[in-house]
């Protein structure tokens, strides 16, 4: 993966991507420390106000689904 990507969720057995506390914050945090794009849970965007960031916010619901945009695209 690129290095101006973060990732805050946290993956499950069968690899869904689980929603997390404080999203905001988190996305707040990555974005004070240089990061261009960060991947969330789907779940977490409930209430999630993306507007108000200046960072590209990107939602999955499956680990395949993060393989498959960023790891295949970079070969």
């Amino acid at each position: 993966m690129h290095q101006h990507i973060c990732f805050a969720g946290e993956v499950g057995l069968s690899g869904e991507i689980r929603a997390v506390n404080r999203i905001d914050q988190r996305i707040a945090e990555a974005e004070k420390l240089g990061f261009e794009k960060i991947i969330v849970s789907k779940y977490n965007q409930k209430g999630l106000a993306k507007q108000k960031f200046n960072i590209e916010i990107v939602t999955m619901g499956q680990v395949e689904e993060l393989y498959q945009v960023f790891i295949l695209k970079l070969l």
